[in-house]
């Protein structure tokens, strides 16, 4: 079972292909956020970042040290209607020719994907020990 409701599934794998940010932090505790490509895995469990030099980029580095990453893929319809989805979990820098990072999903947070009379009732929070439940 994926930690993602099919609302989430869905804005994920629709088109346009969006925009991340992947936020990691370094050695020294300083955060770090970048504008970023990624893609789902064919079986929903993870997220592939990769790109040009990856393996040399700090936000590599960083996945490294740590294990953990978060990413935020996010748009805004018209008038005003932002929604996206926040992926927080373990992180894994593959390194190599084509290096990468998989993040794992361990808490998921959705905005504008769900019904609700409000922005503040579309909000959608999944653990991945808790995936059948929201908070």
């Amino acid at each position: 079972m994926s930690i993602f409701s099919d609302a989430e599934l869905a804005y994920l794998c629709g088109d346009p292909h969006r925009l991340g940010r992947l936020a990691t932090v370094g050695r020294d505790g300083t955060p770090h956020v970048v504008p970023l490509g990624w893609s789902l895995d064919p079986t929903a469990t993870f997220i592939e970042i990769g790109g040009r030099n990856f393996g040399s980029s700090k936000k590599f580095r960083d996945a490294a040290d740590t294990g953990r990453a978060a990413l935020v893929i996010d748009d805004v319809l018209p008038p005003w209607r932002p929604r996206g989805v926040e992926i927080r979990g373990r992180a894994e820098a593959v390194p190599g020719p084509r290096a990468h990072i998989r993040l794992f999903p361990e808490r998921v947070i959705s905005w504008g994907l769900h019904e609700g009379a409000t922005i503040e009732a579309t909000y959608r929070a999944r653990d991945a020990g808790k995936a059948g439940r929201d908070s």
